[in-house]
């Protein structure tokens, strides 16, 4: 026997101004969820992100040169915990200012003092980067140099010792020549037509606090100079720095710059001084890009030297392609 099934409609009507539904003639209606039982958790809100410390002032270390009696030196960063950062706004606005007084030091010892006159960009250096210019006061044995690292008066507390100027010596040239010749063909850069030894445009020898022997700063330069330019095609810059330990010299530091890959980064020696009171000497150099100046500190390790710090706007990149 066939069976005919019959469709029906079921109708669905909603009464306005109210959450009763009839639905073939069952009525529904819609409540909201229940409230939590006294003593049940609530969601529990995301923490919030604790406010970041307020900026301290704290003291900067400025380097530079003269310009016959006048000095004027550059923010290389302030001294945090004994290494240099990068400084704050806040310690610039403190410390860079007109009036402020300032002891200078050369080759790890005290050669004098400057008051700022001035304070403005320093030109070719990274951007932001103030300058003070003053006055130079020099002991008599200082009266010659031209390079200069300096601390907040307020800060120092180092008496003044007779400055004194090392002299490189024959065999120092050849050990660093030599690991600079070893160096070369390792990191795959170009042979320089006429040799290693005239792209070395810059050598120094001084002695640290905390070393034995006299250290000595080479920098091994391939088409391209000490100046705010580009680069050319080709070119790198190779320092280093050696001394002689146990009866013989040992390469303590190296730093490869190749300009194609890395963008141009030409390092020299500039100064050396103790300026965190550790007993362990610092070095600072002066580093020259494409388009920019800026610094890096090497501090002392166990068995040589490493880059601490170098300032954040002048670090280079790969040039655009």
């Amino acid at each position: 026997m066939r069976r005919h099934l019959l469709a029906t409609a079921a109708i669905l009507t909603v009464a306005s101004g109210c959450d009763n539904v009839a639905w073939g003639g069952v009525e529904m209606e819609l409540m909201p969820p229940p409230a939590a039982e006294p003593g049940t958790p609530a969601e529990a809100a995301p923490p919030e992100e604790p406010a970041p410390p307020p900026e301290v002032a704290r003291p900067l270390l400025l380097a530079g040169t003269r310009d016959d009696a006048t000095a004027t030196l550059v923010v290389v960063g302030e001294l945090a915990d004994g290494s240099v950062v990068a400084a704050t706004p806040t310690s610039i606005a403190s410390g860079a200012t007109e009036g402020s007084e300032w002891i200078l030091f050369a080759d790890g010892v005290r050669v004098g003092r400057m008051t700022a006159e001035s304070v403005g960009p320093a030109e070719a250096y990274c951007p932001s980067t103030p300058a003070l210019s003053g006055t130079l006061e020099l002991v008599p044995s200082a009266a010659a140099l031209e390079r200069f690292l300096a601390l907040p008066a307020a800060e120092v507390d180092v008496g003044h010792e007779p400055h004194r100027v090392l002299t490189d010596a024959y065999e120092q040239r050849v050990a660093s020549l030599t690991f600079a010749q070893e160096a070369i063909p390792r990191l795959g850069a170009q042979w320089p037509e006429g040799g290693v030894l005239p792209t070395r445009q810059d050598i120094q020898a001084f002695q640290p606090a905390g070393t034995d022997a006299p250290t000595l700063a080479a920098s091994y330069v391939y088409r391209d100079g000490f100046t705010v330019s580009d680069p050319g095609a080709g070119a790198y810059a190779l320092f280093n720095m050696s001394s002689r330990q146990g009866g013989q010299f040992r390469e303590t530091f190296q730093w490869f710059q190749a300009a194609d890959s890395l963008g141009k980064g030409v390092p020299r020696y500039f100064n050396h001084f103790d300026w965190d009171g550790d007993g362990e000497g610092e070095v600072l150099l002066d580093v020259f890009g494409s388009d920019r100046r800026w610094h890096a500190v090497l501090e002392q390790t166990g068995n040589g030297w490493a880059r601490a710090f170098e300032s954040p706007c002048g670090i280079a990149t790969p040039p655009a392609r």
